[in-house]
């Protein structure tokens, strides 16, 4: 078994100058998801509300993610796991089509629950630390319970589906708006309407996410040298260098001018070329 390596430098032929002890979040455990999220109840603006009571059908549009609520809680049954419970908000988009050809776009509210139970490993000690603020006493920080952090990666939603159903046959998945958060609420410009409308449309997204538990931790790390940036600073375009002499440098865009012999139609099998199918980008 070798050696245990101690802080300081490192002799060797690996390129490794010295060992250092670096305070930083670890992951300890990490999960990715795929969510086809299906009858998603969207709660449009107010405004909205007669023109899909008035509405003939519904397309699909384009979808935000304006927030994502995250809470962690150690699984009783099993020591050094936690449950992730997220919440997500959507701002979503649809076109809604009535009598005329040209369809109305309408925007509201979707809201997604989702849990994932990851291993976190466990901690009882407190931490305290410091933290000095500009204009405010130099306050010390406490933190009760020593819980894993968790992180959620998400990407934008696909829009896959939308449709409209009359109120007496629509299932009843409702989100109650008054525990939606007053900023997101605020994101629509406008009140978001809870019901009396005569049909509900429910919405099916597609979403990736990342979901981990990260822990403060004290790791012994390899140094090769100190990082040294080799480009040089600019300032950017604008009033550095030659309009022209930038222009110059853009290659032609052959492709523009001449259009491909052959289109193929295959069905989108990235994240970038489903979003140009269902979100018209």
């Amino acid at each position: 078994m070798p050696d245990k390596v101690l802080p300081g430098p490192v002799e060797g032929p690996d390129g490794i100058r010295e060992a250092v002890c670096i305070h930083t979040k670890k992951i300890y455990d990490s999960c990715r998801d795929k969510d086809c999220i299906e009858d998603l109840r969207f709660y449009p603006k107010k405004q909205y509300v007669d023109v899909i009571n008035r509405a003939l059908s519904v397309k699909s549009g384009t979808a935000q993610l304006l927030y994502v609520y995250v809470d962690v809680e150690p699984v009783s049954f099993n020591r050094g796991f936690y449950s992730v419970d997220m919440r997500f908000f959507y701002s979503v988009t649809l076109q809604a089509y009535l009598s005329s050809p040209a369809p109305v776009t309408i925007e509201g509210l979707c809201v997604f629950d989702k849990r994932a139970i990851l291993f976190g490993s466990e901690g009882s000690a407190k931490i305290f630390s410091s933290e000095a603020r500009t204009g405010e006493p130099d306050l010390q920080l406490m933190r009760k319970s020593n819980l894993p952090v968790a992180v959620v990666e998400a990407v934008e939603p696909l829009v896959l589906d939308a449709r409209l159903v009359d109120q007496c046959r629509g299932r009843d998945r409702d989100c109650e708006l008054c525990e939606v958060p007053s900023f997101v609420s605020s994101c629509f410009g406008g009140e978001l309407s809870s019901g009396g409308e005569d049909r509900r449309i429910y919405v099916t997204l597609g979403q990736f996410s990342i979901v981990r538990l990260e822990r403060d931790s004290q790791l012994l790390i390899p140094v090769y040298d100190y990082c040294m940036p080799e480009k040089e600073c600019s300032c950017g375009v604008t009033g550095c260098e030659d309009p022209c002499g930038v222009f110059r440098s853009i290659h032609f865009p052959v492709g523009e001018f001449f259009p491909p012999n052959t289109v193929t139609a295959t069905t989108p099998d990235s994240y970038e070329s489903a979003r140009c199918c269902f979100c018209g980008k």
